[in-house]
């Protein structure tokens, strides 16, 4: 019996399973699976496989048993013939996305905090919290200490239960971009309040940026912990689990002494040597800040639970 293509579509959604297919037939699934809104990735190695390995979002072509025709249409080539090289790749990519989606999420508060605290000081017609090349050491020393050891984050276990992700869903979904705010705000709230505190107490104009660079480093700091996951707490992925990060985080607070206390950096950055009271209210502020988005996440964590799937194993 013949089906239309329109029938196809509907048939092809559901089945997990199609036997003696044809090339032909492989290729009009392929078309009805996408035109489904599915990302398809289609396995073959002779000649007849190449249309469908052609029009599939990821062609795979074996590596030993392939033709060369396959290997041309293909995307992909697998060097070991091996299914269980297709999860293996899956599970890779989805550890690399899940970096750079924390990078993205990390680094972009530091950068909205620092834009409204200019604006905050220039609507409030007051002095400056930070200076530029304040603002450029804050983004050097975070950017590459911090951020970067984000890269070098292992895959969270589970990575592989959780549904396949909308290839229309943005890196930044309303859930990140919230918290994006939240971060934001804070840095706002404490860098800003704890300068005009300072001056309020009399402490030279130095003495109070100084403050208020440190605490951009130091919430940064904390915050770069709720990053390593989107969703877990860092105590349930394993504290140590990291080694290269917290060699970033020890470099960047022996810089940022140096920063506070040599008096070469003073005078390069325009700071100043600040006391142990006002180390207190700037790890308080960073404490605050952790605290706040972790118990964000674990308010959100349960329905991120609830939606994940069994991993499926590929073998051959």
């Amino acid at each position: 019996m013949e089906i239309s293509d329109r029938e196809l579509i509907d048939i092809a959604d559901p089945t997990s399973v199609f036997a003696r297919v044809t090339p032909e037939q492989k290729l009009r699934l392929v078309e009805a699976l996408q035109a489904k809104g599915h990302v398809v990735a289609m396995t073959g190695d002779g000649v007849n496989d190449a249309p469908a390995l052609k029009r599939a979002d990821i062609g795979v072509a074996m590596g030993i048993t392939g033709t060369d025709v396959a290997k041309e249409a293909a995307d992909m080539v697998l060097t070991d013939d091996n299914f269980a090289s297709i999860e293996a790749a899956v599970e890779e990519g989805r550890g690399i996305f899940d970096n750079v989606t924390k990078f993205i999420v990390w680094t972009l508060p530091t950068n909205l905090g620092e834009g409204l605290v200019i604006l905050a000081a220039i609507f409030a017609g007051v002095t400056l919290p930070i200076l530029p090349v304040q603002i450029l050491w804050i983004n050097m020393t975070t950017a590459v200490l911090l951020g970067l050891m984000l890269a070098f984050e292992p895959k969270e276990p589970g990575i592989m239960t959780r549904p396949p992700r909308d290839p229309k869903m943005p890196i930044l979904t309303g859930v990140l971009i919230w918290r994006l705010f939240i971060v934001g705000l804070l840095l706002l709230v404490g860098a800003f309040g704890l300068f005009e505190w300072k001056l309020m107490t009399g402490a030279p104009i130095a003495e109070a940026r100084t403050v208020a660079v440190n605490v951009f480093l130091m919430v940064g700091l904390f915050y770069l912990f709720n990053c390593r996951s989107l969703t877990q707490s860092v105590f349930r992925l394993g504290f140590f689990s990291n080694p290269l990060l917290f060699g970033g985080v020890m470099i960047m607070l022996i810089l940022q002494l140096m920063f506070t206390y040599l008096p070469a950096m003073n005078l390069m950055f325009h700071s100043a040597p600040i006391g142990f009271g006002d180390w207190g209210r700037i790890l308080a502020v960073s404490v605050i800040a952790s605290l706040v988005v972790g118990v964000e996440k674990w308010l959100r964590r349960g329905s991120v639970e609830k939606r994940s799937v069994q991993p499926e194993t590929f073998n051959r």
